[in-house]
């Protein structure tokens, strides 16, 4: 799944030597085949720089376009059909109000906790050694507490709604063709509003006397932000050791919302969202039954801005948005055609906005924040 480019020997696919037999005459294909690194062609990660859409739940920082920065993924796969698909699973647990640059008082935040499980189910083609696209759709499976205020659910009554859907759909393309050994890429596609942005509704006096009646999530928590994206992004690869064994990777992606939906809530944009990743592998090849081991080292920054309109974080919109570092050693593996990767993503810094008014106006001050993310991918070369 990581990227370690080695020597001039190395083997190609079928495939490839197919898509790009029309150009053996002036010696093109020829070259990509020889100089295409060895390890990419054993399988770089599926899925790009697209997964999930950038959910910072409800007085929280989650940021989930993190789970689509690294190590595994944003590189081309290599098959012989030029088919992948893979399945990632993210877990993570905000249960820590945070403000600024430090930890701070549960009272402070009328949200207590967001547990999720993100199953993303994706796949990748590559059409040529050049060009490539990939689709990822994520499911949430949530569980949310918070403090009633009166609509969903009574005053200072703290409840847990659990909640699983659909997230937002990600289409994106690559484009490899820079230079023969496919080192660096640029990616480009769009994020659909396939996911639920509404959430679900308690009737007046359902959960308790004195309730109106409202919606349980607010917009900035849900598993679908009802946003169109344009996700733009890229990768670059190379080798630190002449045989290719300690290598390093870089990547960047951004997602930028466009078009929004309005819901019962009112209107809502999620805020601009830039993540980067840098990190070193190093390949111990075969391994046992393995045909594949590789310790992985990664640093993961992320910046997101502010939600803005009507139903982003109704009172306190400016609890939203963020700055964090975070490091993530990981193992990425191989056997036969199955490609497994895990990590787990610890926080270095974290910066969230906070609303200075929050803790006088009523409405609550800081974001629930996540100790360590933890991140499962298989993935299987058709």
């Amino acid at each position: 799944m990581i990227p370690t480019p080695s020597s001039a020997s190395a083997p190609v696919s079928n495939f490839t030597q197919q898509n790009r037999g029309t150009k053996a005459a002036n010696g093109t294909s020829a070259l990509r085949r020889a100089a295409r690194p060895a390890s990419l062609a054993a399988g770089l990660a599926l899925g790009l720089a697209l997964g999930l859409a950038p959910d910072a739940a409800s007085a929280c920082a989650c940021g989930c376009g993190i789970f689509d920065i690294g190590a595994n993924s944003a590189f081309p796969n290599q098959s012989d059909s030029g088919y992948s698909v893979y399945m990632r699973y993210n877990f993570m647990n905000q249960n820590k109000n945070w403000e600024g640059n430090a930890s701070a008082p549960a009272a402070d935040n009328p949200d207590k906790d967001i547990k999720t499980s993100f199953f993303t189910f994706g796949g990748q083609y590559m059409i040529n050694q050049d060009w490539g696209v990939m689709v990822e759709l994520p499911i949430f499976v949530r569980s949310f507490s918070s403090t009633g205020d009166g609509t969903a659910y009574p005053v200072g009554q703290v409840f847990t709604s659990d909640l699983t859907d659909l997230g937002d759909l990600m289409i994106t393309g690559l484009y490899s063709g820079f230079s023969p050994d496919m080192s660096t890429g640029v990616t480009f596609g769009i994020k659909l509003p396939t996911g639920n942005y509404t959430g679900p509704y308690e009737s007046p006096g359902q959960t308790g006397p004195g309730t109106s009646g409202g919606l349980v999530y607010d917009r900035d928590s849900l598993p679908g932000t009802g946003s169109t994206d344009l996700l733009l992004g890229g990768y670059h690869v190379g080798a630190l050791t002449s045989d290719g064994a300690l290598a390093y990777f870089t990547q960047i992606r951004a997602q930028i919302p466009v078009m929004e939906r309005a819901g019962a809530s009112g209107s809502y944009r999620p805020g601009n969202e830039i993540d980067a990743g840098v990190g070193l592998t190093y390949n111990l090849g075969a391994v046992g039954g393995l045909s594949k081991l590789a310790p992985v080292l990664q640093l993961i920054g992320g910046s997101r801005d502010a939600d803005s309109g009507t139903g982003a974080n109704p009172g306190n919109p400016n609890n939203s948005g963020y700055r964090r570092l975070l490091i993530a050693p990981g193992m990425d593996l191989r056997l036969n055609k199955f490609k497994l990767f895990v990590d787990i993503s610890v926080p270095v810094f974290q910066h969230t906005n906070i609303d200075p008014a929050g803790l006088t106006d009523g409405n609550g001050s800081g974001q629930l924040v996540a100790s360590a993310i933890y991140r499962f991918q298989i993935g299987y070369d058709l």
